[in-house]
This record gives C-alpha cells, structure tokens and sequence, in this order.
C-alpha cells in the first residue's frame, strides 16, 4: 500500500512540473537585433512594478536593427534558473516587421499571445521562490508570421519561433524577492 501512495506521489508531483520546463528557440541566426526598456537596463533589477511583487505589468521593450527581409516579429520572456528549467513568462506572436516597441502594460490591439508556462495568456511577472533570477526579454525576428491562434501552447509558440527565427536580440536583468 505504501509503495502504491509513494508511486502516486512521485507520478502526481512530475505531472506539476510538466509544463514548467520549456527550451528557448534554439535560434542558429545571429543577435543583431538590439533591445532596450526604459524601466532597466541591461544586467540591472527590474523593478518591483513589473513583477509578481508589485503590478506585475510587462515592462516597456524597444527594439532596432530589424533585418529588411523580417516577415513578423516574436517576443519570448523567459527565466533560465526556474527550479524546475526554463519557465517561459510570456510570448507575444506575429507583431508586425515594422513594429519597434511593445508599450507597458501589454501588446496592441490584434496581436496573439501564447500560454505562459504558468498555463495562461499573457505576461506572468518575475517571481522566483529564492534567490536571484536572471529574465531574458528576447526579440525575434521571423521569416512570416506563426499563424498560431491567441492561446497558444507555449510549446507549440517556441518551436513555431524557433523554425521562422532569421535574427534574434536579448534584453536580460535580474530580479530576487525580498
């Protein structure tokens, strides 16, 4: 009976961990997208504001150096040091190749958003159970748009990105809960 309660256990507890652990689009293009917020900047703390500690709003991004031939553009939102891997905090799909910034708060009218590895759509604010996390603010240049539906699994969203990805450009800071 035992041995049953500790196999349900142990089967119960890698079921809540499933969705947690994403890769990131493993992007062979180069970085020469340039990405910068004006709440952090590069290396820094991101502020309260833009966490589970706070508003949990999605900071303002902006992006340069888009290639000419970008059909649409991705940005992924992801924390590498998650306990369990990579915990994707947001994807936003299919903006448009001229677009150069994502305003606080979320995405324009009309653009698709995958799941989060949390299981909803939309932005999930830094929130790490301990310690210093690092949150890569990625943007992705695409060959076309993904065609994915808002809602979108976010497994299905990184590998649609991974397999249209033709540059890439990274914003990463640092966020501990106090």
């Amino acid at each position: 009976m035992r041995l049953v309660l500790w196999a349900a256990v142990l089967v119960s507890a890698a079921a809540c961990g499933a969705d947690q652990s994403r890769k990131e689009p493993a992007v062979t293009a180069p970085d020469s997208i340039t990405v910068t917020s004006s709440a952090f900047r590069d290396g820094e703390t991101i502020p309260r504001k833009y966490t589970c500690d706070g508003e949990g709003v999605a900071p303002p991004l902006t992006w340069k150096q888009i290639p000419a031939n970008a059909a649409a553009l991705a940005v992924v939102v992801d924390d590498p040091d998650a306990p369990r891997g990579t915990f994707t905090h947001w994807v936003v799909l299919d903006l448009e190749a001229t677009a150069a910034t994502l305003a606080e708060g979320g995405v324009p009218p009309g653009v698709k958003q995958a799941k989060n590895s949390g299981g909803k759509t939309g932005y999930y604010g830094p929130c790490p159970p301990s310690g210093t996390h690092h949150y890569r603010f990625t943007v992705y240049a695409l060959s076309g748009p993904t065609g994915l539906p808002n809602g979108a699994d976010v497994g299905e969203a990184l590998e649609a990105i991974d397999g249209k990805s033709i540059a890439r450009g990274r914003l990463t800071a640092v966020y501990a809960r106090q």
